[in-house]
């Protein structure tokens, strides 16, 4: 049973304004994957895929046509996060404040605990 995201994970209105846009372009169902991985120069890195439906143990969070789904494992890294989506000078990324990181690398991306 896919379980829906409260305060766990929020998500900016430029987030939630790209992911919408991204998944415009998918098959009905589709969500915005974010998930924690080992890797990266800090220990633990940042991955963003778009995935054709949610798996059944998967947290949920949708808000202004954005579907975000993220693994139970991966929860337990983001809880508290906020997702952004940024278009600067540097180019457009994806960008995650985590309160749970005490340190993260220059890309962004990577991060330890």
């Amino acid at each position: 049973m896919t379980a829906t995201l409260s305060s766990d994970v929020a998500l900016t209105e430029q987030a939630a304004r790209r992911i919408a846009a991204i998944l415009a372009n998918e098959a009905p169902g589709a969500v915005f994957r974010v998930a924690v991985e080992g890797g990266g120069c800090s220990g633990f890195q940042y991955k963003f895929v778009v995935d054709p439906a949610p798996a059944a143990d998967d947290a949920l969070l949708e808000q202004d046509g954005a579907r975000v789904a993220i693994d139970p494992a991966s929860l337990g890294f983001l809880t508290g996060a906020k997702v952004d989506f940024v278009d600067d000078l540097m180019g457009q990324s994806f960008r995650i404040e985590n309160p749970n990181a005490v340190s993260s690398c220059g890309c962004g991306t990577s991060f330890a605990l």
